[in-house]
């Protein structure tokens, strides 16, 4: 029974990776469009591009992580 809450918790716990999918491409289709429409200031905003990426991403990882500790800790 215990075992079941934790396959429970842990599937639970991967859906922040889907969102950090869904999150990463919602920035990369924000910065297309706008890039398209104002080509000369893509450069400016390639910098806050990536920075919005790593955190996006660093949040998927987070929720890998929290749902590794609930199957394997104690």
């Amino acid at each position: 029974m215990e075992d079941m809450g934790k396959y429970i918790g842990a599937g639970l716990a991967t859906l922040g990776m889907g969102g950090a999918g869904i999150g990463v491409g919602s920035i990369f289709a924000a910065y297309l469009a706008g890039a398209l429409r104002n080509p000369s200031a893509a450069d400016g905003q390639f910098a806050r591009l990536i920075f919005g990426f790593a955190v996006t991403e660093a949040l998927g990882i987070f929720s890998l992580l929290v749902a590794l500790l609930l199957l394997f800790a104690v």
